[in-house]
């Protein structure tokens, strides 16, 4: 039957990996890759003969460096929020190496895919830009300024403080999370399920040889997903960094 050459596996079985070793499984050693690749480059940028005479790894590292404080910092933060540059970009590159992954051969698999990276970066964000808003402004200005916004009528406040503390308190780090999450886990299902079916077409037997020829098809549109993962894995990775500056942003200057 055609329909056999086209059977999908089950879901769980291209989610989840058997492990390496005890506890340790590919999403644990991309994660581990990422943060040594991430680590390396900046090791390297950072040598007394790189400093010289920037190339190479030292040019990355600086035009890293530049784009986040250029494309970032100062687009939401602005100069009081150069400090939080190191761990900006150190949040960036890591999403990032994670992503990749997804259309690198024999790893081809998004870190960010699985739940539990993106659920700790979602809930350290939410820890820090909430510790930010209580450092300057104090528990109760904290909570005034984020629960009870200025310019609103008083008797509305019965409506729209419930709506402030689901958006500013529960909701950003569950869309931070889900946002990461959901758009890497359909990227790297899109290309499992035209890679299975360009396999299928291209191996159909003998008296289904008609087929063959159709494999241009679903091999044409996983050429064009994986180059277009490649620009989703950094999109998400701008995506999660920029809205954390945001959120850190507004809690120490409520009123930008």
């Amino acid at each position: 039957m055609i329909a056999e050459a086209f059977k999908f596996p089950e879901i769980n079985s291209i989610l989840r990996w058997q492990d390496l070793f005890t506890s340790f499984n590919k999403i644990a050693l991309i994660a581990v890759l990422a943060a040594v690749i991430g680590s390396t480059i900046f090791i390297l940028a950072g040598r007394k003969d790189a400093a010289v005479a920037p190339k190479g790894v030292r040019n990355l590292a600086e035009t890293s460096v530049e784009f986040i404080e250029n494309g970032i910092v100062m687009q939401t933060m602005g100069k009081d929020g150069m400090g939080w540059t190191p761990f900006l970009l150190s949040l960036f590159l890591f999403i990032y190496l994670c992503n990749v992954p997804g259309i690198i051969p024999f790893l081809q698999m998004p870190a960010t895919a699985r739940m539990a990276i993106p659920m700790f970066f979602a809930l350290l964000v939410w820890v820090i830009y909430n510790g930010v808003g209580i450092k300057h402004q104090g528990i109760g200005g904290y909570l005034k300024s984020t629960l009870f916004p200025p310019g609103v009528p008083v008797f509305l406040y019965i409506l729209v403080t419930p709506i402030e503390f689901i958006s500013n308190i529960l909701v950003r780090p569950f869309s931070l999370m889900v946002r990461l999450f959901a758009n890497m886990l359909a990227g790297h299902i899109l290309l499992v399920t035209f890679a299975l079916l360009t396999q299928s077409l291209f191996t159909a037997e003998t008296q289904k040889f008609l087929l063959k020829p159709m494999a241009v098809l679903p091999l044409f549109m996983l050429i064009f997903l994986t180059a277009f993962e490649v620009l989703v894995a950094f999109l998400q990775a701008y995506i999660f960094t920029i809205l954390t500056a945001v959120y850190i942003g507004g809690s120490a200057h409520p009123e930008h």
